[in-house]
């Protein structure tokens, strides 16, 4: 497939996904200002075509409503998480930042590591087989080498990749930074794909990367008027649904509950606030409380130093 042939499905996808429903008649104004436009129309079968090969693709259908003739998407499922979005989406930045290169020095992009090992990784999850490699904690000096992981799928998260699948040593579910390993491999070791949990299931309950054990919570988090968008754009997690009140919002979620959810909570400050449960609550305190007493303790140095210096005798 041409590269150009490719955008032209992007664009279509955006150009009927960013309207929500579009006329022929609005679709043939959009093709001929479009640079992908050669100079040839948007002709039926062409773009029977590329409705077929769209959703052959990325499982994407495009229909037309035979009371309004107009185009819609009828199963998005290139949903948030998804390798279709992600494709639609890096396609899509990819050919707006090529034609930016005029302004390229005032564009400043956030880096994903350990794309070297990203490929190896995709080989062993197409390949049904375990990933040989050395892993080495920020907590230790030394690697652990030949560690074999059954690679049942890979996520990102904060900017970086992580592994997740079944340590064949321990005979347990684990995760592993791809930036941190090293003399990685595909082994000849197969596993059977239907016996592997899917990410839908594992990630179900939790927040980020891990998965603690226990049965997620009921979780209530209030948010102002003002940071309310935010979170309705960004949710936390796919069980969020919100209650808009007067002045703030109360945002509901089935969750387990975890020190990388704390520590998210947190990261926003006085703009989020845990209502439910206890438990939560508790935790988020107690890293408030941990954090501000690291300056209590340098306000306290303060008035025995400045004692000193005031005293040309000490």
């Amino acid at each position: 497939m041409s590269k150009d042939l490719f955008n032209r499905y992007i664009w279509l996808v955006e150009a009927v996904r960013s309207r929500g429903r579009i006329t022929r008649r609005e679709l043939d104004s959009l093709w001929r200002v479009s640079k992908l436009n050669n100079g040839s129309p948007l002709c039926r079968r062409t773009l029977l075509n590329y409705r077929e090969a769209i959703e052959s693709i990325f499982n994407i259908r495009i229909e037309v409503d035979p009371a309004t003739y107009e185009y819609y998407i009828a199963n998005d499922s290139a949903q948030s998480g998804s390798v279709s979005n992600w494709m639609l989406n890096a396609r899509a930045l990819a050919d707006t930042l090529t034609n930016a290169a005029d302004v390229a020095e005032r564009i400043v992009l956030e880096d994903v590591p350990a794309r070297q090992n990203l490929g190896t990784a995709i080989d062993a999850l197409r390949q049904h087989r375990a990933l040989r490699f050395d892993y080495k904690r920020y907590t230790s000096s030394r690697p652990n080498r030949g560690v074999v992981v059954e690679t049942y799928f890979l996520r990102v998260f904060h900017q970086r990749w992580y592994v997740f699948g079944l340590n064949v040593a321990e005979n347990q579910m684990k995760t592993y930074a791809l930036d941190r390993m090293s003399n990685l491999t595909v082994t000849d070791r197969e596993y059977d794909p239907e016996k592997a949990i899917t990410p839908q299931e594992y990630f179900r309950d939790a927040f980020g990367i891990v998965v603690p054990r226990g049965e997620p919570r009921h979780v209530v988090l209030r948010a102002d008027s003002k940071f309310a968008p935010y979170l309705r754009d960004l949710p936390l997690h796919p069980s969020q649904h919100e209650e808009v009140h007067d002045g703030f919002s109360s945002f509901y979620y089935n969750m387990l509950l975890s020190e990388e959810l704390v520590n998210q909570i947190v990261s926003y400050g006085s703009l989020l606030r845990v209502l439910e449960p206890p438990e939560l609550r508790s935790m988020v305190i107690k890293a408030h409380q941990d954090a501000l007493a690291q300056y209590d303790d340098d306000r306290k140095k303060r008035p025995s130093d400045r004692s000193k210096k005031g005293n040309p005798k000490s």
